[in-house]
């Protein structure tokens, strides 16, 4: 007999952060996330989860559970391990809605790899087993920036992702005083989070070059690719698109218009790993560098987001820190760590998550059977 979908649970998790969390387009101080479980006929389970993002994908988690209830009864008594099927049948159910979507595609990896006793990463590709990530700065006034900058270095981190896009003016001080603090030997990149126009972004990005920067995340608006395509052509700072590539079709889009270096890849914007690895590899055969990064998951989307970047060569960077700012933890912190900057892959099965704090788990908001 082969493996059948018998149960989806779908739990709403509320999770906060250590302290509230500034970007250009706004400030978050709770993570409302949905977590997903699917169980088998012969027990096999497998864990996933949605961090949507109304500014982005135009989700919350109310919008994440209306799409699972279409979703779930669709997909009872499918093989949970064809998972490319199974993809397509979400899309033919819901439209959008790519967080939902991730919560289960990440859930069927997951089963993918309990199921074989192998750690996802090595079934999708096994390039690496330890991924540096960046931590992000929330934007605060420059002085406090620097000053955790600081403390992260102390932390151990060697990369830092700086927010900006709020004032030109202070955005290219926020980073002088980060670098004065820092030092040389710590990687430096800078997101903007739409906050520019193509012109103010092409000016802070000639001011700040000079302090050895990376590259910088979506300086334009999501939909403006002709600025975005201005910015690359006039600044010596690599340009990443972000919030520019939900889907494949996306990237396709962006490399064939030139208006990119690098490609930022979300689970939570795309849908999950299948449509992320197909990203990943648009991006390849460009010539473009790719990053993953995140919303506001906890353990179970940050691993799955993990395994990928360990599991592709042309992911060469990863901005996958959000659970270390929560304070709020499903798993046990040492299920997935940070050493040295570093994640480090543990060889448990699927995602490697084994211990979940059921309390905080809480009930399940659906049962789909």
């Amino acid at each position: 007999m082969p493996l059948e979908i018998r149960k989806i649970e779908a739990f709403v998790v509320s999770l906060g952060f250590r302290e509230p969390f500034r970007i250009s387009q706004g400030t978050s101080t709770v993570a409302r996330n949905v977590i997903v479980k699917i169980s088998t006929d012969n027990a096999v389970v497998g864990w996933g989860e949605s961090s949507p993002s109304q500014r982005v994908t135009r989700e919350n988690a109310d919008t994440v559970i209306a799409a699972l209830d279409k979703i779930g009864p669709a997909l009872l008594g499918n093989h949970p391990l064809r998972i490319e099927k199974n993809n397509e049948l979400m899309d033919s159910v819901v439209e959008g809605n790519p967080a939902a979507k991730a919560a289960v595609d990440i859930a069927m990896h997951d089963m993918l790899g309990r199921e074989t006793g192998k750690p996802l990463y090595l079934l999708m590709g096994g390039y690496r087993r330890e991924v540096l990530t960046d931590l992000t700065l929330s934007i605060k006034p420059p002085p406090e920036m620097a000053d955790d900058a600081a403390r992260a270095v102390r932390q151990g981190f060697r990369a830092l992702k700086v927010k900006i896009g709020i004032d030109p003016e202070e955005d290219v001080k926020r980073v002088e005083m980060i670098r004065e603090r820092v030092g040389n030997a710590i990687q430096i990149r800078v997101d903007a989070n739409q906050g520019y126009t193509p012109e103010q972004a092409i000016k802070v990005l000639s001011k700040i070059h000079r302090f050895d920067i990376e590259f910088v995340e979506q300086p334009v608006a999501a939909d403006d690719v002709k600025g975005l395509s201005q910015v690359r052509k006039n600044s010596q700072v690599p340009v990443m698109a972000d919030e520019s590539v939900h889907s494949p079709e996306d990237a396709l889009r962006l490399v064939e218009a030139k208006a990119v270096d690098l490609i930022n890849i979300k689970l939570m914007k795309c849908g999950g790993l299948v449509k992320g690895r197909k990203i990943a590899e648009i991006a390849e055969a460009a010539g473009v560098k790719c990053m993953v990064g995140c919303m506001s998951e906890c353990a179970f989307g940050i691993a799955a987001a993990v395994h990928l970047a360990a599991a592709i060569r042309n992911i060469q960077y990863a901005d996958l820190d959000s659970d270390y700012l929560l304070k709020d933890r499903l798993v046990r912190e040492e299920t997935l760590e940070i050493r040295n900057s570093m994640r480090v892959l543990s060889e448990e099965p699927g995602l490697g998550i084994a211990e979940i704090d059921r309390k905080l788990l809480g009930e399940p908001a659906r049962v789909y059977s």
